[in-house]
């Protein structure tokens, strides 16, 4: 007779590709996880996973069974929540962690929804994990899926960054030659939100295929304040587009090469043994109503 608990470690085996990952997520021993799932491929009558040396990998059969399995689990756990409500504490605060432009522009508009107090942190995506980690921050938003046990992320929506330049900026008349463009685009002075150039480096491996040889004029940690430089003409930088969109003085600064565009994934990360809490997943659901549309 199957146990139930070998479909939910089987789950967690295929999300994380890994036994060990799995079991330190279901808070169990990795021989303990290991038996549920010898014991279910020996129900099923054949392997699941296939054993790498550092992961596993689902065998069709694998797929087959995690298809049918996922949605079942998934309707079981909401149901569980409902019971669980009730019991649970409840809490009075939520702290929450994001990067200052993303909650500026699209959790700030609506603190009326959530119906809670919530405590607020900001800090770049290495830091929100720590804060989380340390049980210092309830829920982050971020836009790095570190592979951590105890720890779950759901996929939020993309942002889109774009070349944004001062609108008085004269731009290259040969806009189809990539070559040139690249040779244009590093005559200029850029504005980065690191020394390390992160996102100019993407849009460079993405499109030009290679590291980009830029030494930025001025270094800004907040791409509002990037977006104020441009419009003042001190250079050229990527920016979100939903930052643009709202912005009072877009007049003053343009897109340019549109075709040169990086996209980013954000996530919300909360720890798993906190994913039943009421709060949580009010807040959750706030957030993904008011990001449907981030353009």
């Amino acid at each position: 007779m199957i146990d139930f608990e070998w479909y939910r470690s089987f789950i967690y085996i295929y999300i994380y590709n890994s036994v060990s990952e799995a079991a330190k997520t279901r808070i169990m021993t990795q021989p303990a996880m290991s038996q549920h799932l010898a014991a279910l491929e020996a129900e099923v009558g054949e392997p699941l996973f296939i054993r790498k040396s550092r992961k596993m990998v689902p065998t069709d059969r694998g797929k087959e069974l995690y298809s049918q399995l996922a949605p079942l689990i998934e309707s079981l756990e909401e149901t569980t929540i409902s019971f669980k409500a009730a019991s649970l504490p409840t809490h009075s605060v939520i702290r929450i962690g994001s990067a200052h432009e993303f909650y500026n522009e699209k959790i700030l508009p609506q603190l009326r929804e959530y119906k809670t107090c919530m405590i607020s942190h900001f800090g770049t995506a290495d830091v929100l994990l720590e804060l989380l980690k340390e049980d210092k921050v309830d829920i982050i938003i971020t836009s790095k899926k570190f592979q951590t046990p105890g720890i779950e992320y759901m996929k939020l929506c993309d942002e889109e960054f774009v070349i944004v330049a001062p609108i008085q900026l004269e731009i290259l008349k040969d806009t189809d030659n990539l070559k040139l463009k690249e040779q244009w685009l590093l005559s200029q002075d850029w504005i980065s939100y690191g020394l390390e150039l992160p996102i100019i480096r993407r849009l460079w491996r993405e499109h030009f295929k290679k590291r980009p040889v830029i030494r930025p004029t001025h270094v800004i940690p907040n791409l509002h304040m990037i977006l104020k430089a441009i419009e003042n003409g001190v250079g050229l930088s990527l920016i979100p587009t939903y930052i643009l969109t709202n912005s009072m003085n877009e007049v003053k600064a343009k897109v340019i090469f549109e075709d040169l565009k990086v996209k980013n994934e954000l996530y919300i990360a909360y720890k798993t043994k906190h994913k039943h809490l009421p709060e949580i997943n009010n807040i959750t659901k706030v957030i993904r109503e008011n990001t449907k549309t981030i353009n």
